[in-house]
Formats: structure tokens, sequence, C-alpha cells
């Protein structure tokens, strides 16, 4: 399990080879590409975008967070760029006012094109940043559907993202690491993962225990205008207490 980074940490840039670059930058050649960064309107672009960013030596291996509603055609359009990319994974979010149909295109899109789709729990002001409302979400579906955890949105939930990994094993397809410290108010501010509230250690034997075999992405959104510096820190964290690659093998 080789860790990647979201693109939303690089989205002071917009040229493609130097977000290509501030990923080498990091140490890193993975990368999951949101919004800021792709058009998920025309598949046969985004496949050359994939392409183009392998040529720059980073690999794209997922897309998100994407909102999937009740319009299967506007769903069917990001299946169809994972396709054209060869990915089987993409990181979502579901509206809560038409739900049941957003699940029941999801599930069947995911079995459709072989993808797999990890709810992302963005805190405790979204309705499914709690594990009672992931719980109910997931009694509706295939496992196809599953949890993209995002370990600092769980602590802004009160939730303990150990826990969540111990509970959701079998349904963890992602898992965003990121670390957050709050203010009295609790407004959250980014950290060095490891240096805030997560457990970077704690982490890792959960998802070992888990037999985790999903992709794990690296985010943090402080520094928009240069944050290559802490986000090699963070690198440098994952690598000295989890077991998942940060630097490259030699020869692979």
């Amino acid at each position: 399990m080789e860790l990647a980074v979201q693109s939303y940490c690089l989205r002071g840039i917009s040229d493609r080879a130097e977000v290509a670059a501030a990923v080498r930058a990091c140490g890193l050649r993975r990368i999951e590409l949101c919004r800021i960064h792709a058009d998920w309107d025309d598949a046969e672009a985004f496949g050359a975008l994939c392409r183009a960013y392998r040529g720059d030596g980073v690999e794209v291996m997922s897309i998100g967070v994407n909102r999937i509603g009740s319009d299967r055609q506007e769903a069917r359009k990001l299946f169809e760029c994972a396709k054209a990319a060869g990915l089987t994974r993409m990181s979502v979010d579901f509206p809560l006012d038409t739900i049941d149909d957003a699940v029941a295109i999801a599930d069947e899109l995911t079995e459709e094109y072989g993808v797999v789709a990890g709810i992302h729990n963005h805190g405790g002001r979204h309705w499914l940043g709690s594990t009672t409302a992931l719980r109910w979400v997931f009694s509706k579906t295939s496992g196809r559907i599953g949890l993209n955890l995002d370990t600092a949105w769980a602590l802004d939930s009160r939730e303990d993202p150990i826990a969540m990994v111990r509970e959701f094993g079998d349904r963890l397809h992602l898992v965003h690491i990121k670390d957050f410290v709050f203010e009295p108010d609790r407004t959250p501010k980014d950290v060095v993962v490891g240096t805030g509230n997560l457990a970077l250690g704690e982490l890792d034997r959960a998802l070992a225990d888990a037999g985790f075999a999903g992709e794990a992405v690296l985010e943090y959104e402080g520094d928009v205008d240069n944050p290559v510096p802490a986000l090699k820190e963070c690198v440098v964290k994952i690598g000295s207490q989890m077991t998942i690659v940060t630097v490259p093998q030699v020869g692979a």
C-alpha cells in the first residue's frame, strides 16, 4: 500500500505539471484528484489527463470527493471517467434529501463499472459524519458502498477514527490520513499528521488488524500558498509510525 496525496492540498496550484512536481517534491508519486484539478464531464479528456500525469511520474489512483445524487446520467459521468483512467475507487458524498435514489444509483453503477465507492465522513456538521448515519446507509447497500474514513473529520464529529476502522473494516475502501487540533470554540486547524489528536501508531495497528487493502491518502489543507514543506513533514511522520509505503523503493 503506497501513500497518495489528495490534490485539494495543492489547490493553490492549477498547472498539471506543477501539481505533479509538488507531489514528487513531497516524496510521493500518487494522487487522488478532486474537481479543482479535473473535469468529470469529459471521460476521454480525463483519461488523457491521467496519462499526462503518468508521464510526469505521478499515478492518479482515485477521484473525489464527488457528490452522487438522483441524476443517473450525472453520476455515470464519474464512472465513465474512472473507467477511462482504469480506476477502481472513488470518494463520494450523498445528499440527504435524495438518499434512497442516490445510494441505489451508486450501488448499481459500482457493480456495472467494477468500482468501489467510499463515503467521506465530513465532520460534525455533515450528516454522514456520524457512525450512526453510516450504519444506516450501509444497511441499504452492498459492500461496494463503503467508507472513505477521514481521520480528522472523524475527530471533529467526536468520533474515534480507530474505533471506526475496527467497526467498518470490511467496508473501508479509502483512508484520508489527516490531523486536527481544535480552538476553544471547536474550530478545527490542520496540523502535520501525528502532531495533533491522531494516533498514527494506533491507526496503523487497527488497519493491519482489519486487513485493510484499500488506499491511503494524505491530507493537509493548511499553507495553501506553499503546502509542500508541511506535506513532507507528514510523509516523514507517516513513514516513521506506519507500515504504509511513503518513499518509493528503488526499482519499484
